[in-house]
């Protein structure tokens, strides 16, 4: 079952692991829209990192405004990421 539904407001994490993750430093902090779920896939963070069995999370595609993230532009970005990136907007103040 998804977490997050589509439309919801969500924020990345704004982590700076030691190694591999597929949050691009560009999202990071930022607040976006959840637009879907496409389904459940092995953490690709846990995999890069040799383990035998990683966790397996939802993956949501999340829209964000471009001016949010360069301060300019006016179509969405869209970007695939891993529930355990995500936290609900109206969680932080």
């Amino acid at each position: 079952m998804s977490e997050y539904a589509a439309g919801q407001r969500v924020r990345v994490r704004a982590v700076d692991p030691d190694g591999h993750t597929r949050a691009p430093r560009y999202v990071r902090g930022h607040t976006g829209r959840v637009v879907e779920a496409q389904g459940r896939w092995p953490l690709a963070d846990e995999r890069a990192a040799g383990l035998a069995e990683p966790r397996v999370e939802t993956v949501y595609t999340v829209a964000f405004a471009a001016r949010d993230l360069w301060g300019a532009g006016t179509h969405e970005v869209t970007v695939d990421l891993w529930q355990s990136y995500l936290e609900p907007a109206e969680e932080r103040a």
